[in-house]
This record gives C-alpha cells, sequence and structure tokens, in this order.
C-alpha cells in the first residue's frame, strides 16, 4: 500500500509539462456526477483554451444507444487536490453534436439569464449553505447511527464536538481544505442538527460561477467520501420522522441591495418571490415536500411568509441588514438536492427581470 500511495502521490512537473485534466459533467438523473481524465501537452489556465470532448450519454441516460454522443464544454477550471501540482478538475457542460444543450444542461439558460445587461448591472451575489447526509456504506443508515436503531434525541449535535456527538469530523475538514486547495470560495463548514449530518457554505461567489463551484464543491466532497468508503447523500429528508431534513439555503444580494436604502429593494423582491412561490417550489429539489412541513425550522411548502431572523420563514432576513437597512436575505426553501444554477438564475430573474 505505501507504494500505491507513493506513486498516488507522483509529481508530474518533476519528469514532464504534461497534466491531467478531470473533465466533469451532471449525469441524467440531474443529481449524479460523472467523470473522466485526459493527458494535456501543459498547464492550462483559461477553459477556453481546453479542448471539446465527447461522452457515451447512452451509458447516463442523456442519449440513445443509436446516437449516443454527447459533447463536453469546458466551462471553469479549478485546482485538482487529488493529483495535486498543474492538474485540473474542470467543470463542464454537455450538448448535442450539432450544438444544442441536452435536457440535463441547465446551465445554459442559467448563462443566459446572468448574462442579461440588466442582471450584470446589479451584480447578483450568492452564498449557498449546502447541507448533506454521511451514511454507513451497504446500510445506508447515518454515519454515528447504532444500525437499525437511533441515536439520542436532536439537540446536542448541533456544532458539536466529542465522538458520541460528531461523526465524521475527518471527512468534513479534509473536503474543507481540498475546497480552498482547489480554488472554491468555501466561507465555512458546521456540524448541522442531525447527527451525521454537515454543512458547507459556498459564497459569496457572483453570478453563473456560484454554480460552477457548488457543483465542484459537490463532486469533490463525493470523491472524499469515496476514499473514505462512506456513502454521501444530498435527500432533502434521509429518515422519516423527529429528524431535521437537509436544505440548501440561498443567500442572495444585489449591488441595489447592498447600497444605502437596499432595505426596500430587498422587500420588493421578497414580494416578486411570494407571488411565484410556486413555480420556485416546483424547480427547488425533488423529494421537498418532505422537508417543508412547517416544522423543524422550516416553512410549509404550501403557503410563503417571510421575517426577521425567523428560520420558520420560507425567507429570513437578518438582525444586521435590518439594522443597516441593506445586506441581503435569504431564501431557505431550496432543498439540498437543488440544481444551483437552476436556483440562482431563477432567483434573478424573478427579483431582477421580471415585472409583474
Amino acid at each position: 500500500m505505501s507504494l500505491i500511495n507513493d506513486l498516488l502521490n507522483l509529481n508530474l512537473s518533476e519528469s514532464t509539462e504534461k497534466i491531467i485534466a478531470e473533465y466533469i459533467w451532471i449525469g441524467g438523473s440531474g443529481m449524479d456526477m460523472r467523470s473522466k481524465a485526459r493527458t494535456l501537452p501543459g498547464p492550462v489556465s483559461d477553459p477556453s483554451k481546453l479542448p471539446k470532448w465527447n461522452y457515451d450519454g447512452s451509458s447516463t441516460n442523456q442519449a440513445p444507444g443509436n446516437d449516443s454522443e454527447v459533447i463536453l464544454q469546458p466551462e471553469a477550471i479549478f485546482k485538482d487536490p487529488f493529483r495535486r501540482g498543474n492538474n485540473i478538475l474542470v467543470m463542464c457542460d454537455a450538448y448535442t453534436p450539432t450544438g444544442d444543450p441536452i435536457p440535463t444542461n441547465k446551465r445554459f439558460n442559467a448563462a443566459k439569464i446572468f448574462s442579461h445587461p440588466d442582471v450584470v448591472a446589479e451584480e447578483p451575489w450568492y452564498g449557498i449553505e449546502q447541507e448533506y447526509t454521511l451514511l454507513q456504506k451497504d446500510v445506508n443508515w447515518p454515519l454515528g447511527w447504532p444500525i437499525g436503531g437511533f441515536p439520542g434525541p436532536q439537540g446536542p449535535y448541533y456544532c458539536s464536538t466529542g465522538a458520541e456527538k460528531a461523526f465524521g469530523r475527518n471527512i468534513v475538514d479534509s473536503h474543507y481544505k481540498a475546497c480552498l486547495y482547489a480554488g472554491i470560495n468555501v466561507s465555512g463548514i458546521n456540524g448541522e442538527v442531525m447527527p451525521g449530518q454537515w454543512e458547507f457554505q459556498v459564497g459569496p461567489v457572483a453570478g453563473i460561477s456560484s454554480g460552477d463551484q457548488v457543483w465542484m464543491a459537490r463532486y469533490i466532497l463525493e470523491r472524499i467520501t469515496e476514499i473514505a468508503g462512506v456513502v454521501l447523500s444530498f435527500n432533502p429528508k434521509p429518515i422519516e420522522g423527529d429528524w431535521n431534513g437537509a436544505g440548501a439555503h440561498t443567500n442572495y444580494s444585489t449591488k441595489s441591495m447592498r447600497n444605502d436604502g437596499g432595505i426596500e429593494i430587498i422587500k420588493k423582491a421578497i414580494e416578486k418571490l411570494g407571488l411565484k412561490h410556486k413555480e420556485h417550489i416546483a424547480s427547488y429539489g425533488e423529494g421537498n415536500e418532505k422537508r417543508l412541513t412547517g416544522c423543524h425550522e422550516t416553512a410549509s411548502i404550501n403557503s410563503f411568509s417571510w421575517g426577521v431572523a425567523n428560520r420558520g420563514a420560507s425567507v429570513r432576513v437578518g438582525r444586521e441588514t435590518e439594522k443597516e437597512g441593506k445586506g441581503y436575505f435569504e431564501d431557505r426553501r431550496p432543498a439540498s438536492n437543488m440544481d444551483p444554477y437552476v436556483v440562482t438564475s431563477m432567483i434573478a430573474e424573478t427579483t431582477i427581470l421580471w415585472k409583474p
């Protein structure tokens, strides 16, 4: 095993200018992440300088077997924390050979919204709080829980320390550092209310890059859990009953909201979100109705509400924002399995472009 580790840690730059680029894309379920590697003649920092590639879409439920070629378009480059050196991770979106985005390519429409002059002028920022659950392999039961049984009630686990309360910290800290190494703007981590559940935050990040960074952070996390022999779940309600679900609270601001008097812009934006509540809920993740019950720090999925410092509301405005009269707000509705391209662009479209 020591020889294998030595080989895994080989520094390619000592013997060659060639690098390895891991091309990453979203599979047919909309949540599964796929990747494959290729050798390039030298370091690359601009995604437009990377070659397009292709894959067998019939094996990812993204194309029929008789016309299975799907084209990968490189969109964002990150440093590779696994191979290190000059090696890179490449976030891609997917197209047909004729150049049309395939149905699971949600980045394409998001990019159109974020490139709209009115949206560009408002410089939308996002901070996404990605919750997730670590599961024991083979039994699909939360890490640290007795198999087939339950731990003590919620209360001691949130932001906890101790072997009987915090399960999987080595994975969480490894992910934290790997994301920072990769160039992802991870702003923090914490243990969540349900034992075996954790959260990382990405942001503030502007526009389409928010989606790129959240997806890449998810990929890195799944690679780390693969190494650790633990299963990663983004299920918004992994355990039925009196246990917290998993969300992806999305913090949002525009230039107008961050400027003096921005609280009035925030209130108008929240009013618009309320008018389009059903449309947003339909795009905020699968199985979200099991999480948004009005209990466990959530609002009911059937009604829209907002409040200052209210974690039982659909949208929360922070005390500091209220005090300063400017800042940001938090959309608490998105589920942990939401597509960040969809959620971020939808919020921008509703609050900036939509004229009721």
